[in-house]
């Protein structure tokens, strides 16, 4: 698939699910809503694009993961930093997909698999409705290397 009609896929998801009706008034629709922010996160893997993370992730939130049995933590800004400007060279190999989703009110938790070609990423992510707008404000996620 090619980065504009990647780009045009993603563009009308997100666009139907702000404009629909009502969407902030039930969990299936906060739940939706979620799910829509949480493409911006899946789209700046599939493009390279930090602007995407910028999107969601809000300032303050943060990266923890586990490496060597040490907590390795890293702001959202210096990850939006290392966001490489382009799709991975494998790109057509990855597959990414939002596996879970439970929101209660203006919290929101969400695991996410990313399977690449040498690992599979497990990434768990905790949101909350800020003006308006769900936001990542917490990211833990573990690396399993494939055979």
């Amino acid at each position: 698939m090619t980065a504009s009609i990647r780009n045009a896929v993603a563009a009308a998801i997100l666009l139907l699910a702000t404009t629909s009706p009502g969407l902030a008034q039930d969990a299936p629709d906060e739940e939706a809503a979620v799910r829509a922010a949480l493409e911006h996160y899946l789209l700046g893997h599939a493009t390279g694009d930090g602007a995407h993370y910028e999107m969601v992730f809000h300032p303050q939130s943060k990266l923890f993961w586990m490496r060597d049995d040490t907590l390795n933590t890293r702001t959202s800004a210096d990850y939006i930093a290392g966001a490489s400007g382009s799709p991975a060279a494998d790109e057509d190999q990855r597959r990414r997909e939002i596996t879970m989703v439970d929101v209660t009110g203006d919290a929101a938790v969400a695991r996410i698999v990313l399977d690449y070609p040498t690992v599979v990423l497990t990434d768990y992510m905790s949101l909350l409705k800020i003006d308006g707008e769900w936001k990542i404000v917490n990211k833990i996620f573990t690396a399993e290397p494939k055979p």
